[in-house]
């Protein structure tokens, strides 16, 4: 199997480690095999890949969807280096606002999977990152949703030490405590 799936502590989120082929030529990976990710418990129909470049400093996040637009995602830092962080915002589940973070960047070849009703959000630790993700859903203006990234009832421990630059829409996401109810 070129995967190894590594279960994390926060429900139904796995760390994805592929098989790295390297030689004088470069390397190779297979980062999705379907029957892989279905027979470790990663059974979404992925329906859109987004790219994105960020430069240092950038917190993007912490973003989701709500039903019945939510969206799993696979997400990989194909370039550069990334603290990208999962956190359960599914009521019912027994590790509600709780979070996973990893480093992601182009040397670890890591991913995250990240189930539907998860807000999702990344900080770029190197000058520049690449971000390419799969999502299950189609992006849907209507039902995009999001929560404060240094919310203080989630507790992010992000280990950075500079202010982050965020966009003009994450420096106004509500708080969980707001939107609670529409979970």
């Amino acid at each position: 199997m070129p995967f190894e799936f590594i279960k994390s502590d926060v429900k139904d989120v796995q760390i994805i480690v592929p098989k790295v082929f390297n030689d004088e030529r470069g390397f190779f990976l297979e980062s999705f095999k379907k029957s892989d990710f279905f027979s470790n418990g990663i059974k979404d129909e992925f329906n859109q890949d987004n790219h994105s470049k960020s430069t240092k400093g950038v917190l993007r996040g912490l973003h989701f969807q709500a039903f019945p637009k939510a969206q799993a995602k696979i997400v990989r830092c194909i370039q550069g280096k990334i603290f990208d962080v999962a956190v359960d915002l599914r009521k019912n589940s027994p590790t509600f606002k709780k979070w996973e973070g990893v480093i992601l960047s182009e040397e670890n070849k890591n991913m995250l999977y990240i189930p539907e009703g998860f807000a999702h959000g990344f900080v770029v630790l190197s000058d520049t990152a690449e971000i390419f993700y799969k999502a299950s859903s189609e992006y849907s203006k209507e039902h995009d949703r999001g929560v404060r990234w240094n919310d203080p009832e989630i507790n992010i421990q992000w280990n950075i030490d500079f202010e982050p630059v965020l966009s003009e829409k994450d420096k106004m996401q509500p708080f969980l405590k707001d939107i609670i109810e529409e979970l």
